[in-house]
Formats: structure tokens, sequence, C-alpha cells
């Protein structure tokens, strides 16, 4: 079933010139004369490159299919990344190039999802929200009003902004999508 254009959606997942792609972000644009045109933010799930492409708005698009595995996380050595089918045991290796950011949402023995392609590991996915130790921020300043934030940086070296409240040493939820404070654990 081909995708029209008009059908996407952030997240979605097709083939653009022969190769898996992830839809990142989109926008619809009329101009003044002349057919509508797409303009698209994605992610080739092959090399991990993302670019900026303009599509005609009936451009039509054959969907990748992803096939994902359970999968968790073992350890990282040398820039690869190791993970252990769930099922079988089998263990898989991803760059630091294939895992991107996602490196900072993952510890050891986190369970993720791992996206394949026509059989060829592409990446790794995460759930939406991670629970992660803070250990590095400063202590809390006394007075200070509650909606106010400081500089915090997690067990996986995420640095982000957190409430005054928050304390070294303790959990908190992060959100994946954007590296954001969600609340404490």
């Amino acid at each position: 079933m081909a995708i029209s254009a008009g059908d996407f959606r952030t997240g979605l997942t097709l083939i653009v010139d022969g190769d898996p792609c992830q839809v990142l972000d989109f926008q619809h644009v009329k101009p003044g004369k002349g057919a509508a045109i797409l303009k698209t933010k994605m992610k080739n799930l092959k090399t991990g490159a993302v670019q900026e492409k303009n599509f005609n708005a009936s451009t039509k698009f054959e969907p990748a299919n992803i096939s994902k595995k359970a999968a968790q996380y073992s350890y990282m050595a040398d820039s690869t990344y190791y993970f252990m089918d769930m099922e079988t045991y089998e263990t898989y290796e991803l760059t630091e190039d294939q895992v991107g950011d996602n490196k900072y949402y993952i510890i050891e023995g986190a369970e993720v999802s791992l996206m394949f392609f026509e059989g060829l590991l592409l990446s790794v996915s995460v759930p939406e929200k991670v629970e992660l130790t803070i250990t590095q921020t400063d202590p809390a300043i006394k007075g200070a009003p509650s909606n106010q934030t400081k500089d915090a940086v997690t067990e996986t070296g995420l640095s982000l902004r957190v409430p005054q409240f928050i304390e070294q040493g303790e959990k908190i939820v992060v959100f994946t999508t954007d590296g954001k404070y969600a609340g404490r654990a």
C-alpha cells in the first residue's frame, strides 16, 4: 500500500531512494503558484544521516517494513554497544553512530527494542520515559522560587535542567524525545 506525501506523520518509516527513512518533521507549503509541496526532515535509518527533502504533495512512497525485537542492553566497549536478544540470548552490536542520542537513555540491563529492516540491524529504540540517577548537581538554593531550575548530569552523561529540590543520587524520570525532566522516580 503506497503512502502519499499528504499522509505523512512524525515517526512514519518509508522507503526513499531505496533506503528506509523515518520522518522527523514535516510541513505542508502552498506557494502562491503551482502545486503544494511537502518540506520534510528525514533520518536515513541505514546511515543515520538526517537530511531535508522537498516532495510534491502527490508523490507516493512505499512503507518500510521495520521489525522490532525486544533486547536488553548489556554493555559498551570501544564505541560499540552490545545488546542481548531476550528470547534467543543472541548478541547484537551497534556502533555509537547507530545508537545516536539514545545512548543517554540506556543503562545496563535496560530493556529496549532493536529495529531491523530486511534482516539488517538498523538502530535501537528506547521507551518514551526512562529512570535515570542524578550524579552531579548543585545543592538547592534556600529561598529560591519553586519553579526555578538548575543544571544536572545523569549517570549516562545527559545534561538537563531539574527543579531546585532534586538532590544528587536521586532517581528521576526523563522524556527520551527531548531529554527533559518529567518528574521524580
